[in-house]
């Protein structure tokens, strides 16, 4: 399948075009990027550095990826950029590549969408099937389970980890890691619950929900006056809940090296957040 390139767009050499690519006008690609069989850039796109595009994905106008990071550090190293098959990246979005004091790559995975005006900072590392809402934006190193949903306008700090199919309400500032399939909401984020609408649109079952529900709250009670400090409560989930495989996954995530620590629970007296169904 031929490729289209409007004349306008500029090309450089070296760059590696696959079959069926559709570049339109004023889009600049660098001498070192690769973009895969499908890719369709609508117009005024510009990529650059080591950046490979997978098969499928759609870049619309005025999105920027794989330049170099908004770091002070970086002094031009050859770094990365990959952007997984079919994601979509709509205006003005930024994915800029990593730090060679990082990862040395800034990925974001298949099947993602990043809406307009979202910024993915360098060495960030986003999974498959993740949203990024209109004006969401991230510091550096974070990562992102995949499913997970970041609503709009939040912010995300550098080295902050968002667990599996977690749910990040808007306009919501994140210092903490957030355990996989936790919702969080609030100026500075606190964890409300789970994401229970991701959970039942996913095919899990009632019996399944009952059984993590109760593995949640016993980690993070209604009234935690009398129920122990945290990892008492870690421990009971262990020697009850083990064998559940979402339950493990929460589990192995607490357990993991972390930068920022856990984001801390929403109180619930003296009008706090009571746990929602979703965000």
């Amino acid at each position: 399948m031929t490729s289209e390139i409007h004349p306008s767009a500029i090309v450089a050499p070296g760059a590696r075009i696959g079959q069926g690519v559709r570049v339109g006008p004023w889009c600049s690609i660098g001498p070192e990027v690769t973009l895969g069989d499908g890719v369709q850039l609508v117009s005024h796109v510009v990529v650059d550095g080591r950046t490979h595009i997978g098969e499928g994905a759609l870049l619309y106008p005025f999105c920027t990826v794989g330049l170099a990071p908004q770091d002070l550090k970086y002094r031009g190293e050859p770094t990365r950029c990959e952007i997984g098959a079919r994601t979509v990246i709509r205006e003005n979005v930024t994915v800029h590549r990593g730090t060679v004091t990082g990862s040395g790559l800034t990925r974001v995975g298949h099947d993602c969408l990043l809406m307009a005006n979202a910024h993915v900072a360098h060495d960030c590392e986003l999974g498959d099937h993740v949203i990024i809402v209109n004006n969401v934006v991230m510091g550096g190193h974070v990562v992102i389970g995949d499913h997970a949903r970041i609503m709009g306008a939040a912010a995300l700090h550098q080295f902050v980890r968002i667990g599996r199919a977690a749910m990040v309400g808007g306009v919501c500032g994140v210092e903490a890691d957030v355990i996989p399939y936790g919702s969080v909401l609030g100026n500075r984020a606190r964890l409300v619950g789970l994401h229970w609408v991701w959970l039942r649109r996913s095919g899990v079952a009632a019996p399944e929900l009952q059984h993590l529900r109760r593995a949640f709250r016993t980690l993070y009670p209604h009234d935690e006056a009398g129920a122990g400090v945290f990892e008492e409560r870690l421990a009971r989930v262990r020697a009850e809940f083990a064998g559940d495989p979402r339950v493990d996954e929460i589990l192995a995530f607490i357990a993991a090296p972390s930068r920022r620590g856990l984001v801390r629970v929403a109180r619930r007296d003296a009008g706090g957040a009571e746990e929602t169904e979703g965000a």
